[in-house]
């Protein structure tokens, strides 16, 4: 939780505004401030993805971040502007 003296950025996620404590992490903002759950969806059983290490190492907190899909959103700070979704996989053919 922070206070009303903490500085704040605006992303969009997954197409709405979302107001977030700067200087945390994408995946933090995603899922600590937008309770979003998940990150991604795992692309063979299609079961929710959400980051488990937190540090880079488990690969489970790829995003779509400014258009770059397979961003470790956990080492990335938030910023302005930046627009983050949640990645899905393609359609099953």
């Amino acid at each position: 939780m922070h206070n009303a003296n903490t500085a704040t950025v605006r992303i969009i996620f997954d197409g709405r505004s979302l107001d977030v404590p700067a200087g945390i992490s994408v995946a933090a903002a995603v899922l600590g401030h937008a309770h979003a759950g998940r990150t991604a969806t795992h692309p063979v059983d299609h079961s929710p993805r959400a980051p488990y290490c937190l540090m880079g190492v488990c690969f489970e907190c790829l995003m779509e971040i400014d258009g770059e899909a397979d961003v470790q959103s956990c080492l990335v700070p938030v910023r302005e502007g930046m627009v983050v979704n949640r990645q899905t996989p393609p359609e099953d053919k």
